[in-house]
């Protein structure tokens, strides 16, 4: 029902294997029969893992507007004359109209396929994430993303705010968000992996030094192997090692704190290989997420008259998005310049880097932001039925 405050699975569906290997369905349940009963669990879902979450206020995104705009001032107007491009701006405005409206198109499609994976990750057994709560979540969480210097926190925060709004357990947000990351990031590593080892190999058009191919490949490798590893923890890891944190003291109390992590992404782990033998096509949506966000880059390139070799595109495009993790809002700055680096080091004339680089982050910044702002809005207003919709509920329990 959607006025359920912790709403239980759909009936409707059979349990799956992704359902079997998450900790919780809803506040209060319980995964393993050996856990502790729900009255010991209460304070600790009442509260939540995540501590006390508050929305984003409209201060902070009108602070963060106005910074980003003048951001954005000093990237496209006073960097590219520091830089001695001064015919930057000019180039820019002599783009193929048509190419970049095709390069728009292309990021909503993008867009698109993250609330696809979205919803087809968090939605289950959930009648309150609708279609409509579905689209707004996603959208509310990347203007979080651009207008809140936190390296994506900002997204995250927002998002597990509306899901804990939704009645959604700590333990199950926690579990399905590191399911949710699996499933993006390891296509972020197989690319590099692929990519990295074609151009090293010269089995793909392009070329660059082995710190942009081989190393990267490398690192890519071992850190998917230690994501698969995380998967073969057992489900119940963090309550063994509780168990033997009680008997070893001090260091054992330390181990059952380390382990919190490793159980929380082994869950999200075999979360998403459950979801992945049970081929939800939903899942396509990550791979719609990065590939069209990656041709929006490449359409840029050619709406300036050049091209860039299919290899070198992906290897700029993801090097250069490691800018992001720098606490800046949305990224600006670290991403524009890790891209435009990283298509130097592969021989990509500076002036053409420069150019398609800041013409893709017009639009794959902008474009979602926008209606970011107003889906965080339409948000506020779905949360705040829901809390009517448990009030109401809440008063009806006693009368009855």
């Amino acid at each position: 029902m959607r006025g359920e405050l912790h709403p239980s699975r759909d009936r409707e569906e059979p349990e799956t294997a992704a359902d079997r290997d998450e900790p919780e369905t809803a506040a209060g349940t319980r995964a393993n029969p050996e856990d502790p009963p729900a009255s010991q669990d209460t304070r600790h879902d009442d509260t939540g893992s995540f501590g006390p979450i508050a929305p984003v206020s409209r201060r902070t995104l009108i602070v963060g507007v106005l910074f980003i705009v003048l951001a954005l001032v000093g990237l496209y107007f006073l960097v590219p004359k520091l830089a001695g491009l001064n015919a930057t701006w000019g180039q820019l405005k002599s783009g193929d109209p048509i190419m970049l409206a095709v390069a728009a198109g292309l990021e909503v499609l993008s867009v698109a396929g993250y609330v696809v994976l979205f919803r087809t990750v968090f939605a289950r057994g959930f009648p309150r994430l609708n279609w409509r709560a579905s689209v707004e979540i996603p959208l509310a969480g990347i203007a979080a993303i651009r207008l809140l210097a936190a390296a994506g926190a900002g997204g995250v925060a927002v998002t597990v705010w509306a899901l804990r709004r939704a009645g959604m357990a700590p333990g199950l947000i926690a579990c399905r968000l590191a399911a949710t990351y699996s499933i993006q990031y390891s296509l972020y590593l197989l690319a590099l992996i692929v990519c990295g080892l074609g151009l090293w190999t010269g089995v793909f058009d392009g070329q660059g030094p082995a710190a942009l191919t081989l190393f990267p490949a490398i690192l890519s490798a071992a850190a998917l192997a230690l994501g698969a590893a995380m998967g073969l923890l057992p489900g119940d890891f963090e309550r063994r090692l509780s168990q033997v944190a009680r008997r070893s003291g001090r260091i054992g109390r330390l181990a059952a704190r380390l382990a919190t992590l490793p159980a929380t992404l082994g869950s999200g782990v075999r979360t998403a290989l459950g979801l992945v033998r049970e081929r939800r096509v939903g899942l396509l949506g990550a791979v719609a997420y990065w590939g069209f966000d990656i041709a929006v880059l490449g359409v840029s390139f050619r709406a300036f008259g050049s091209a860039v070799p299919v290899a070198v595109l992906v290897m700029g495009y993801f090097l250069g998005t490691l800018g992001s993790l720098l606490p800046l809002p949305g990224g600006i700055g670290g991403v524009e310049g890790g891209m435009i680096g990283a298509f130097a080091a592969f021989g990509v004339p500076a002036g053409h880097a420069v150019i398609a680089v800041l013409a893709y982050r017009a639009i794959s910044f902008w474009l979602p932001t926008l209606p970011g702002i107003a889906g965080f809005l339409s948000l506020r207003a779905t949360v705040h039925h829901w809390r009517m919709d448990d009030d109401a509920k809440a008063e009806t329990v006693p009368e009855s």
